[in-house]
């Protein structure tokens, strides 16, 4: 289990939930959350990090606030502003390369659905984001204007639903596009039969737990290899 904390690294202070591999080191990963906020399900996915071996933590982009209702949801990520998101997510990657439990000299970041979007624009706002992983994330990328050029030496993985238009939805065809046009590698998977958010085991109404169980393990098997 890992614990919520407030972290202070080179005059920067940030805050969220971090999760460390019992007894030995391993690889950074930062995991971004949904538009509910920092709640259960995503400080389960760091704790599974951690429990395969990784040194994970979830930035507090809401600074404590969470939604339980689709309205507050919508509400809190509209009120996100993208830039100052942005810089929390590389000062928690600055942060994890800081900690001796850290094996590496690069971070990973894996977001889902909002968080999708920030994991795959963050392997453009830092060199030390090396490999990033997107979960459903959104159709268009012009509220965040990312920088693609800085994706030139990395790599991103995207996870597709079925409901949301698989790899053809033009937002992450874009993505592709930009990052092999900027000298970086992507990839897209399709998961058949799958809804938005099919990850989330806490929404029955959409979870496919053999969805989840794919892409987390193809998930893993990246991180492991791009990062180690």
């Amino acid at each position: 289990m890992g614990n919520q904390l407030t972290y202070t690294h080179d005059g920067v202070s940030g805050e969220g939930y971090l999760a460390l591999p019992e007894g030995k080191s391993g690889p950074a990963v930062i995991v971004i959350q949904e538009w509910w906020g920092l709640v259960g399900h995503i400080k389960d996915v760091v704790d599974r990090f951690a429990a395969a071996g990784f040194v994970a933590f979830a930035p507090d982009l809401y600074h404590g606030q969470a939604a339980a209702e689709p309205d507050t949801a919508m509400k809190l990520m509209m009120e996100l502003k993208l830039d100052l998101a942005g810089i929390e997510i590389v000062n928690a990657a600055n942060y994890l390369l800081s900690l001796p439990e850290t094996a590496t000299e690069h971070v990973g970041v894996v977001g889902f659905c909002m968080g999708g979007s920030l994991a795959i624009v963050s392997g453009t706002l830092s060199p030390k984001i090396l490999a990033t992983v997107g979960f459903y994330p959104g159709a268009s990328w012009e509220r965040h204007a990312p920088a693609w050029a800085n994706y030139a030496g990395k790599s991103a993985l995207i996870h597709c639903a079925q409901g949301d238009g698989t790899s053809s939805a033009a937002g992450i065809q874009e993505a592709l596009r930009e990052i092999t046009e900027a000298g970086g590698s992507a990839t897209a998977l399709d998961y058949a039969g799958t809804q938005h958010a099919f990850f989330n085991s806490d929404r029955p109404e959409v979870f496919e737990p053999a969805a989840a169980a794919l892409s987390w393990e193809r998930t893993l098997d990246y991180f492991f290899n791009t990062l180690t």
